[in-house]
Parts: C-alpha cells; structure tokens; sequence
C-alpha cells in the first residue's frame, strides 16, 4: 500500500513539475508570445524563399537544360554552373551571414528580407537541379512533336515540356520545401527571431531549456508531418491520374 502511494505521490509531483515549467516558460509574462510571433516569422520566410527559389530555380534549369540539349545559351550556363557549385558547396548559414554582414553589411535592411533571399538563392539551386532532371527525363519526341505542330523551342518549352515535367518533380520539390522549412532555423544567426530563436529567448530568461526547445521541436515536426501527408496525397493523385 505504501509503494502504491509513493508512486501515485511520484506521479502527481511529476505533473505539478511539468505544470510549473509550463506556467514559467509560456503564461508568465506572457512568453507565449515570442512562440506565436517566431513561427509567424519562420512562416513569412519560407513561404516566399519558396517563391524566389522556384523562380529562380526554374531560370536555371531552363537555361541548363536548353544547353545540354541545343549547345545554345553557352555563357548562361557557365555562370549557372557556377552559381550551382558555390551555393551547393557552402553551407547554408556561411550564405546567409555572408549576404547579411558582407552584401547588404553597409545599408540597413530589414532581416526577413535578408533572409528571404539567402535561403531563396540557397533552395533555387537545388530546385534547378530537380526541374532540369525532370526536363531531362522528358522523351526526345515530346520536342519533336512540338515542332511538328509549328511550335519554336520555347513555345514547345512551354506549352509541351515543363508540365510534364512539373509533374514528374512535383513530390521530389514538395520535399525541397520541408527542408527549407527546417533550414530557417539558422536564421537567429543574424538575430532574426524566428521560431528557434524564440525558443532561446525563452530559455535565456527561465534557465529552462527543455519545455521551450521541446515546444519549438513538437511544432516544427507538427509542420514537416503536415507538409508530408500533402505530399503523399499528391503523389496519389498523380499515380491516380496515370492510370
């Protein structure tokens, strides 16, 4: 009997424990808040680095693959190559303090600018080498059949090649996306709060690092989970759609 409440009086600490981290690390003094203001932060910057990084990543594998498969655009493709070989040999936050404290070092500029395009040039590499892949797999005679029908190179680009190759890529761009997501994390390197950062903030002022890093782990996991069931939905309808 004793043991049996020694373990029910061990149990109820425990939760009065993990209630008391809760109230110090996110009720008082209203801490929630940093949570709530660092995911709004990490959401803005992913959401348009995608955006530079298709855009850009699309430029790309365009210009690359119009060169492998014409000889054309020679001098655009250099610099791509170029451009592909530092941005995939440098790591990502070396790119971001780099633009921060060295490009934009003399003029004041808003950080979720600044990080927007670090992380949108950064994620525009890899999506290239997606896109051209995809392009790349797409049947010589797809080309032929857009000639045939009186389109140029670009119109058969267009209207002909990268739909078909948009949904060849689609699950592999949907995975780029998620690990964007998690790259932000480096971004309170140059005091950007966002979501991790705001977890460190609460750690710095409670001396508690597990609840609020916890709490900053569960929400991205929460994030990449739902942004991975998308995927899978996405790759079902697109096996669907072949059938």
């Amino acid at each position: 009997m004793n043991f049996i409440t020694d373990v029910c009086g061990e149990i109820m600490m425990f939760f009065q424990n993990i209630g008391q981290e809760f109230y110090l690390n996110f009720i008082k003094d209203n801490r929630w808040e940093y949570i709530a203001k660092g995911l709004g932060v990490t959401l803005e910057v992913t959401f348009f680095a995608v955006l530079v990084g298709v855009f850009l990543g699309f430029i790309v594998a365009i210009i690359r693959s119009t060169y492998d498969k014409t000889g054309q655009l020679k001098g655009l493709n250099f610099l791509c190559n170029v451009y592909l070989t530092v941005i995939r040999g440098t790591p990502v936050v070396v790119q971001l303090l780099i633009i921060y404290f060295v490009i934009f070092g003399s003029v004041r500029i808003d950080k979720v600018v600044v990080a927007v395009i670090a992380f949108g040039i950064n994620s525009g590499a890899y999506v290239a080498e997606i896109v051209r892949g995809g392009i790349m797999s797409i049947d010589q005679g797809q080309f032929e059949a857009g000639r045939s029908l009186g389109f140029d190179y670009i119109q058969t680009m267009i209207y002909i090649i990268l739909p078909q190759a948009l949904k060849n890529v689609l699950p592999a761009l949907g995975n780029e996306f998620i690990v964007l997501l998690k790259e932000t994390s480096v971004a309170g390197y140059i005091a950007l709060q966002d979501l991790t950062k705001a977890g460190d903030i609460i750690r710095s002022e409670t001396y508690s690092p597990m609840m609020p890093l916890l709490a900053v782990a569960v929400i991205y996991l929460t994030f990449v989970m739902m942004l991975s069931f998308l995927i899978k939905q996405l790759e079902r309808r697109l096996r669907n759609s072949e059938r």
